[in-house]
């Protein structure tokens, strides 16, 4: 009962911060969530992770340019965060621009499922947005929250811009994606985080594990990872680009498969970052621990 009450106390002030930003509107909302975590980000423990993580990235870059950059990104974690509560609005005022536009065409009219692939830059709930907005049936995969008062708002809040989202769990949910991908759905993962037991591949020059989740997928059914990114423009809109999808190779060596296919999308996204390093989520842990050690030790 404790822990239930803690939940619905947390879910109150959540629905509060939710109907403040929406009462702000879109500009104003994104503005003070920016400025709330550019002011409060880097007094936090978690700016200790965005400088490690900008000196493992960046090693020739200035001091001085390394702290700029930190203290932007921040601002962009805020705005993205604070913009999720009006991700509806954002999608009605034609916020977003696509650029490929014509893959998702044809990829709802082919029928056969692809596996999505990007990393969490900007605000990552515009790539959901726009392959449903196409019209392409996807299971948009993600985390579920901790509180399960939170999680059913969250769910709600992304269900207003026609985004349904999958939460899956061990072997279960396994099998649902595959029954998913089965029926012609696709599958949208996030592939630039910490995953201890992924296969090791190069990011930034330096080994990290990614998930092998997406190649697996794509090669069972034997169609492509589509990657996808997205960068924030001025005036709180975005430009979401699909770019040319990855074809993965069976070469009867399933391991060397994957890895391969791991490696493919890990530079993808290396390569968006060197793009637009201020729109990638610095703050969380994205190399092993023997790659942070090795720095503390310089």
């Amino acid at each position: 009962m404790r822990q239930d009450l803690i939940w619905r106390l947390q879910a109150a002030g959540f629905a509060g911060f939710i109907g403040f930003m929406r009462l702000l509107g879109v500009e104003r909302a994104s503005a003070l969530g920016g400025w709330l975590l550019r002011t409060l980000g880097p007094k936090a423990g978690t700016q200790k992770t965005v400088m490690r993580n900008l000196r493992i990235a960046f090693p020739d870059m200035a001091p001085a340019e390394r702290e700029a950059l930190a203290l932007a990104q921040w601002e962009q974690t805020g705005r993205a965060f604070a913009e999720t509560a009006l991700m509806d609005r954002l999608v009605a005022e034609g916020r977003i621009e696509v650029v490929g536009r014509e893959r998702l065409e044809a990829i709802r009219e082919s029928g056969r499922p692809v596996v999505f692939v990007g990393g969490h830059f900007a605000n990552i709930e515009t790539l959901a947005a726009t392959i449903v907005g196409a019209g392409v049936p996807c299971q948009i995969t993600y985390r579920a929250a901790n509180n399960p008062y939170v999680d059913a708002q969250i769910i709600a809040a992304r269900a207003r811009y026609g985004v349904k989202l999958f939460a899956p769990k061990g072997g279960d949910g396994a099998r649902e994606l595959l029954a998913g991908m089965a029926r012609g759905e696709s599958v949208a993962l996030m592939n630039d985080q910490k995953f201890s037991e992924g296969p090791e591949v190069t990011f930034f020059g330096q080994p990290v594990n990614a998930a092998p989740g997406p190649s697996r997928l794509a090669l069972r059914f034997g169609t492509v990872l589509q990657p996808m990114s997205v960068v924030r423009l001025p005036g709180v809109r975005f430009r979401v680009t699909l770019y040319a999808p990855i074809e993965l190779e069976k070469t009867g060596d399933r391991p060397a498969d994957i890895a391969r296919g791991v490696q493919a999308i890990t530079s993808f996204i290396e390569a968006r970052v060197r793009e637009n390093p201020v729109d990638w989520f610095w703050v969380h842990r994205r190399w092993p621990d023997r790659v942070y050690a090795a720095l503390n030790a310089e």
